[in-house]
C-alpha cells in the first residue's frame, strides 16, 4: 500500500458506498464513513468502521473528521440518484448533488486532502448518438440528475487545476447485484433499479415488473443497458485511489461498465432462469428520455488501471442480488414495495 491514511467515504451507508467500504477494507485500507442516513442504513456500515452521522455540507464536522481520522482521500457517493424525481424536484438534486458536492470539495481543499474519487454517471451523456459510449462523447444531460453530476465533474476539473488535488470521476452505467458474501446489497425500499425490482417480484414482494416500451431499435424491442456488478465497480474505486496516489499530477474521467449490454427482457429472463419462476411482465409505454441502448466503451479504464472484472456474468449478478434480497427480509422485516 503506497501511503498510510484513512479514506473518508461519503454516503458509505448507501448501496454503492457500502460496497466501496468493503472493498477498501478488503484491500487493507483504513476507512471512515459520513452519511446523513436519509437513504442509507447504519447497519450497512461495519461496526468497527468509524461512523459519523451528518451532512457533507457541515464544514466543521467534515474538518473534524479529516483531522481526527487522518483522512488523505475522499470517495464521494453521497447524493440523490432517482432520475424521474430529479425532473419533478430539480432543486433537490442541484442542492444534494451539486451545492453539497461543492461544499465537500471546498472542505477537501481547505483541509489538505489530496485525492478525490467521485461517483459520476453515464446520465451525463444524455442520449448519445453512438453506442458504445466513449469518454469523449459529448455530455448533454437530459435531466437534472445527469446535469447535477456533470456540474460536479466540472467543479473537480477546475479545482484540481487551481489546487494541490487530483481526482477520478467514474461514470457508472447500470449498477446491479450485491456483495458475493452477502455483506451488503441494494436495500432501498421502493427502489427503481430493474434487477432490484425483478428479484423483489421473484420473491413475491411485487406482483410483477413494468417493461417501459417494446418498440426500441434493439433486437427484442426493449431498452439495452450495460449492467455492472457493484463489487466490480467498488474494486475500480480502490484502483482509482491507488492510481491517484501513484501519479498525483494526473486526474481521470472514466466509464465503468463491461462494454456489453442486456435488454430489459433478457434481464427478466435471467431472473426467471435463476429462480426457476416466471415473473409477470407488465408492458407499458416508453418513459421520456430513455435511449434505445446505452453501453460503455470501457477500454480507457482497462488500459489505465489493472481492472479485471470478476463478476461479468448476468446470471451471477442475479444470484447475488437474489441472495441479498432474501437476507434483507431478515434484516428489514416487512421490506415490501
Amino acid at each position: 500500500m503506497p501511503e498510510r491514511f484513512t479514506v473518508l467515504v461519503t454516503g458509505g451507508a448507501g448501496y454503492i458506498g457500502s460496497h466501496a467500504v468493503l472493498a477498501l477494507r478488503d484491500a487493507g485500507w483504513s476507512v471512515a464513513v459520513i452519511d446523513n442516513l436519509v437513504t442509507g442504513f447504519r447497519w450497512a456500515v461495519p461496526e468497527d468502521v468509524p461512523f459519523y452521522e451528518g451532512d457533507i455540507s457541515d464544514a466543521d464536522l467534515v474538518a473534524k473528521i479529516i483531522a481526527d481520522e487522518n483522512v488523505g482521500a475522499v470517495m464521494h457517493f453521497a447524493g440523490s440518484v432517482v432520475v424521474p424525481e430529479s425532473v419533478e424536484n430539480p432543486l433537490k438534486y442541484y442542492d444534494n448533488n451539486s451545492a453539497r458536492s461543492r461544499s465537500m470539495i471546498e472542505s477537501v481543499v481547505a483541509n489538505g486532502v489530496k485525492h478525490f474519487i467521485f461517483s459520476s454517471t453515464a446520465a451525463t451523456y444524455g442520449i448519445p448518438e453512438t453506442s458504445p459510449v466513449r469518454e469523449d462523447t459529448p455530455q448533454v444531460p437530459i435531466n437534472p440528475y445527469g446535469m447535477s453530476k456533470l456540474m460536479t465533474e466540472h467543479m473537480l476539473r477546475d479545482v484540481a487545476a487551481a489546487h494541490d488535488m487530483n481526482f477520478c470521476a467514474l461514470r457508472y452505467f447500470n449498477v446491479a447485484g450485491a456483495d458475493p458474501q452477502a455483506r451488503s446489497g441494494q436495500s432501498t425500499i421502493g427502489a427503481t433499479h430493474l434487477l432490484k425490482v425483478a428479484v423483489e417480484a421473484a420473491l413475491g414482494k411485487r406482483d410483477g415488473v413494468a417493461v417501459f416500451g417494446t418498440d426500441y431499435d434493439t433486437p427484442d424491442g426493449t431498452g439495452v443497458r450495460d449492467y455492472i456488478h457493484v463489487s466490480d465497480l467498488a474494486a475500480a474505486h480502490v484502483l482509482a485511489l491507488e492510481a491517484l496516489i501513484a501519479d498525483p499530477e494526473t486526474s481521470h474521467f472514466l466509464n465503468c461498465g463491461y462494454g456489453r449490454g442486456f435488454s430489459v427482457l433478457e434481464v427478466l429472463d435471467a431472473v426467471d432462469r435463476v429462480t426457476n419462476l416466471r415473473i409477470d411482465r407488465k408492458i407499458e409505454g416508453r418513459r421520456a428520455g430513455d435511449p434505445d441502448s446505452l453501453i460503455s466503451d470501457n477500454r480507457a479504464i482497462m488500459d489505465r488501471f489493472p481492472w479485471q472484472p470478476k463478476h461479468a456474468d448476468l446470471d451471477q449478478i442475479v444470484r447475488h442480488a437474489l441472495a441479498w434480497e432474501r437476507k434483507l427480509g431478515d434484516i428489514q422485516p416487512g421490506n415490501d414495495a
